[in-house]
């Protein structure tokens, strides 16, 4: 339980939507828990109790309230700002690694033993890898109950369980209701289910405000790869290799939240699907605190202030991104995206796209590694970098993904022949999710930080850039903003 009670108090007394995520209310008196912004009438102090995870109420024996559906908040910030343990194994239960490899398979990736995981989780959290699983397993059965119509059986093991018995418990377990009374509640308020083509999910991805959707979605509009992502009718859209099959995203900004819409060939995937266009959106930050930070300097203070909530636009994928990086190496963004273009058309997975122009998968690292270095048009020594790379990739020898500690990942990048800081704090930054990954030699980095008066040598910006921390990351996206580079800007 959270122990600094005085502050979670006068966050739910005022409603403060900023903490949605960071704890959750438990209330004695009723054996339901909230989010901290609750609208009904807040409970008596002495009737609270504090919680860091959804899991850890429902293990405490609270039910979820219907009213404010604290199961749909925003994830923690904490997780995406930290490496160490407890946030890394967070990240992989989001992913949904304990649903397909269970705890041992969360373990192994974190080289730890199962029970050391269990106890840093329990310490930290309130609750073991299996409770905090199957609180995500219950968010991703009432997504699919309450947008779908799915029949329940389909909705249960799609959601992750291993029989229609434990979903029925679970879902009463939590919400108090019947997976029918969920239904029937959500047709009551939004209409019925529509019947959309099969495997197409439409849902909401929340986000703690506010939310500058302008470099986010003009970054990954500007840089996106021919036949694997692409900008249309206002909405970016990109093709995912899952797990169980593979799937396309369409997301779009809205007021509060991002509208999503995926298209998958296994519904198993959703969750990991979920899990996955929310890191590349940054869709857990806090803006509040990130902005708080960096608009104590007075230089950036003006650009914070007038345009607030810049998210770090990430990847799906942490070695596609350190494939894309060296292909980006000291070329144009139009020229980058052309060579990753021919990657995809040569090495890529074909998939079909019936509303749009996405035809491929991202190649991976093993199908990367036996390629001919000399169809590759572009420089030997980028030839040498690229087929060092995969290679390292393939083989296990870099390893790149959320549970990646960044220490590590930056050695093990640096070792190998062509990268510098500047590709390595790239990928750091938008692959590995590090948030106070820095980019001093950044070309556009050194102008932005001449124009506002801010030093503009690699060594005094990073000292400069020290009050910055550890929101370093975002500090780049303003410098960024102040050019007039696509990148900045939503598409027409």
């Amino acid at each position: 339980m959270h122990t600094d009670t005085e502050r979670c108090v006068r966050a739910v007394q005022s409603k403060d939507a900023r903490f949605d995520g960071w704890f959750f209310t438990a209330v004695l008196t009723t054996r339901i828990y909230c989010r901290p912004s609750c609208p009904v009438v807040p409970p008596k102090p002495e009737n609270m109790v504090f919680y860091p995870s959804a899991a850890a109420c429902q293990q405490a024996g609270f039910r979820a309230c219907k009213r404010c559906r604290p199961d749909t908040s925003p994830g923690s910030p904490e997780w995406d700002v930290r490496a160490d343990t407890v946030a890394r194994a967070m990240r992989l239960i989001r992913d949904g690694v304990v649903d397909r490899e269970g705890v041992p398979g969360l373990a192994a990736r974190l080289g730890y033993s199962t029970r050391q995981i269990e106890r840093q989780l329990l310490a930290e959290l309130g609750a073991g890898p299996l409770a905090l699983a199957r609180a995500q397993r219950a968010q991703t059965a009432r997504v699919l109950i309450e947008t779908t119509a799915l029949p329940m059986a389909d909705v249960a093991f799609a959601a992750g369980f291993s029989s229609v018995r434990a979903f029925n418990e679970t879902v009463r377990e939590v919400f108090a209701l019947a997976p029918g009374e969920l239904r029937a509640r959500a047709a009551g308020t939004r209409g019925a289910p529509a019947a959309p083509s099969p495997g197409v999910i439409a849902l909401r991805l929340p986000y703690r405000t506010p939310l500058n959707p302008s470099n986010l979605f003009g970054h990954l509009a500007a840089t996106a790869v021919p036949g694997v992502e692409e900008w249309r009718d206002g909405a970016y859209r990109r093709t995912l290799a899952l797990p169980y099959g593979h799937g396309i995203a369409t997301l779009a900004p809205a007021t509060d939240h991002i509208a999503c819409r995926l298209h998958l060939t296994d519904l198993r995937d959703l969750a990991h699907a979920i899990s996955r266009c929310r890191w590349l959106l940054d869709l857990d930050a806090d803006p509040v605190a990130v902005d708080g930070q960096l608009g104590a300097d007075p230089l950036l203070a003006p650009h914070v202030t007038s345009a607030p909530g810049r998210r770090v636009p990430r990847t799906v994928d942490a070695a596609e991104f350190a494939v894309r990086a060296v292909l980006g190496q000291q070329v144009s963004t139009a020229a980058a995206r052309t060579h990753a273009g021919r990657l995809v058309t040569a090495h890529g997975t074909p998939v079909d796209d019936p509303g749009g122009g996405l035809t491929h998968l991202f190649p991976t690292p093993e199908a990367l590694a036996s390629l001919d270095p000399e169809a590759l048009a572009l420089p030997r020594s980028r030839r040498a970098t690229l087929t060092t790379l995969v290679a390292a990739l393939a083989d296990g020898t870099v390893k790149l993904g959320l549970d990646s500690d960044w220490d590590d990942a930056r050695a093990g990048l640096l070792a190998l022949p062509g990268f510098g800081p500047w590709t390595v704090e790239i990928i750091a930054m938008r692959a590995l999710g590090d948030p106070d990954a820095f980019l001093p030699t950044d070309l556009g980095v050194r102008r932005a930080a001449a124009g506002l008066g801010l030093p503009s040598t690699p060594a005094a910006l990073t000292a400069r850039a020290a009050a910055w921390r550890p929101w370093r990351a975002y500090a780049v996206q303003y410098l960024w903003a102040t050019d007039s580079h696509p990148i900045n800007h939503l598409p027409a």
